[in-house]
């Protein structure tokens, strides 16, 4: 799904929910713009991987949604731990 399909302030609204709630799962505290960024991401991530096992990806903006990016946001936390060599992601 590309940004035009679903509008902007959709996006934003899907990646401030699914990038605070990573946050928690993950104990990173980054602020509320990095969360929307960390979810907008993980949303594309989310979708590419849901996608590779054959469930649908980001459909609109409804709970599924929600639930890939969440799950998009969590991978891309965890990928950027391991490479950063940190514990955790706190300022």
């Amino acid at each position: 799904m590309d940004m035009g399909e679903m509008g902007w302030l959709a996006w934003l609204i899907v990646g401030a929910i699914a990038g605070w709630l990573a946050s928690i799962v993950m104990r990173s505290s980054q602020g509320l713009l990095i969360d929307i960024l960390v979810g907008i991401v993980g949303a594309f991530i989310g979708g590419f991987l849901f996608n590779q096992f054959g469930a649908a990806g980001v459909t609109g903006f409804n709970v599924w949604s929600i639930f890939v990016a969440f799950t998009g946001a969590v991978v891309l936390l965890a990928v950027i731990r391991l490479v950063s060599g940190r514990r955790r992601l706190v300022r």
